[in-house]
């Protein structure tokens, strides 16, 4: 990779995170934590608002924006791919709103890469969720983004039903099969229900029915107690 590209994939690695390390961009560029820090205080000087410091983390400063990315042939034919293949799988409201992302893109990319990009030989028929599926997957999603509280009606792969008060926090695809993963307040823990076994699910109104973060029943103390470190460490390159 040219230093120029090095450079700008900095950038574009910096501001898509919160807090981005020398550790983590050294492992996507490929190279060592040395040459992160030179590149990162070349960047600083050249004026572009890299707060931040070696040992702690790297964030963009507001206001900084960079001109408009144009797509390689592949990297237009991943794009539709990707969209392909998501639609079946999420719920209705994203399935749409993908479909018309990727349109706005595929319009202002030169003629070549839209043609090589829409006749991408890839395709997945529509034979993904069931409907009700996907309208239990879109409320869930939803109240996660929320912070809405929700009751479940469920039912175990032991055919043992219960109804459940519970904090959604993130929606989980493990292929063919999306999971919820939610503070359960009936059991007081974390829980995770697969979403074909919910029979019913109901947002809470009133004032009883957001919640707030809390140590301990939040989405990365769930990661911490429930997923093994090298899979939240793959996960945190997607943030």
């Amino acid at each position: 990779m040219r230093r120029a590209d090095r450079l700008f994939q900095i950038v574009q690695l910096i501001r898509g995170r919160r807090l981005t390390t020398a550790a983590f961009l050294a492992q996507r560029l490929e190279v060592s934590e040395r040459t992160v820090y030179r590149d990162v205080a070349d960047l600083q000087h050249q004026g572009v608002p890299i707060e931040g410091e070696a040992g702690v983390g790297y964030r963009l400063g507001a206001g900084f924006e960079l001109p408009p990315l144009m797509f390689t042939h592949d990297e237009a034919r991943a794009l539709v791919a990707s969209v392909r293949m998501a639609q079946v799988w999420q719920d209705p409201a994203l399935a749409q709103a993908s479909q018309v992302a990727l349109g706005k893109i595929l319009s202002v990319l030169p003629a070549a890469a839209r043609t090589a990009a829409q006749s991408l030989a890839i395709y997945a028929p529509p034979i993904g969720l069931e409907p009700a599926v996907q309208g239990v997957l879109q409320t869930l999603r939803q109240a996660a983004q929320g912070h809405h509280k929700v009751r479940l009606s469920y039912c175990d792969a032991a055919g043992q039903a219960s109804l459940r008060t519970l904090r959604p926090l993130g929606c989980f695809y493990w292929g063919k099969v999306w999971t919820l993963a939610a503070w359960c307040e009936t059991r007081h823990d974390f829980r995770n229900f697969r979403l074909d076994r919910v029979a019913e699910v109901q947002l809470m109104a009133g004032p009883d029915g957001r919640y707030r973060d809390e140590a301990g029943k939040t989405l990365a103390d769930y990661f911490r107690l429930a997923v093994p470190a090298p899979v939240q460490a793959q996960w945190a390159q997607q943030e």
